[in-house]
């Protein structure tokens, strides 16, 4: 398979199907920020490979499988609303994100206000992941009738929730500082 095809050449791209949109088509911005903060995930998780402590595998896991599910959601948002999507998303995948946070955020120090976005590098590409997800979430709403499959919008809002708890657990388990927004500046 080749990686250039040279049809997009003319600011067009094809959805799933082969219907031909403007590459700068919602649905096109949807899916390709759902790509971009997968790609963001990824980033994190490298900058993870050197680290240790217990229970990296499992979160390396569930990351990884965070991260096939969002791949899955953008194929969705790339499919034309008059046809089937081969993989469909479920109220279980949203679940299993909420099941998640709440496993991390009872080991995390309770918020008494906002943080920003600081820590271990990995913690800090989880935020900038966590910000995209809420980018992709927006422009699926701007999508309305055109995304079938409510879920979609409801995924995209609980992974980034998902996100910034799996930023401050990373944080928390590589002794990242997490700095607290200031009120007087």
């Amino acid at each position: 398979m080749r990686i250039y095809t040279r049809s997009g050449d003319k600011g067009k791209t094809s959805l799933i199907y082969g219907k031909r949109v403007p590459k700068n088509d919602l649905r096109v911005e949807a899916y390709g920020t759902c790509d971009e903060a997968n790609s963001m995930i990824g980033l994190a998780l490298g900058l993870l490979e050197e680290e240790e402590w217990a229970g990296k595998e499992a979160f390396a896991e569930t990351i990884h499988r965070v991260q096939t599910i969002l791949f899955h959601v953008g194929a969705e948002l790339a499919t034309p609303s008059d046809k089937e999507v081969t993989w469909k998303l479920k109220q279980e995948h949203i679940d299993q994100l909420e099941k998640q946070i709440d496993e991390w955020d009872q080991d995390l120090e309770p918020l008494k206000n906002f943080i920003l976005p600081s820590g271990h590098k990995a913690s800090a590409a989880l935020h900038t992941a966590r910000t995209v997800a809420r980018r992709a979430e927006r422009i699926a709403v701007g999508l309305e009738e055109e995304v079938p499959n409510p879920l979609v919008v409801s995924y995209l809002n609980r992974l980034s929730d998902f996100l910034y708890v799996a930023a401050r657990y990373v944080n928390k388990q590589l002794g990242g500082k997490e700095i607290p927004l200031k009120a007087d500046v």
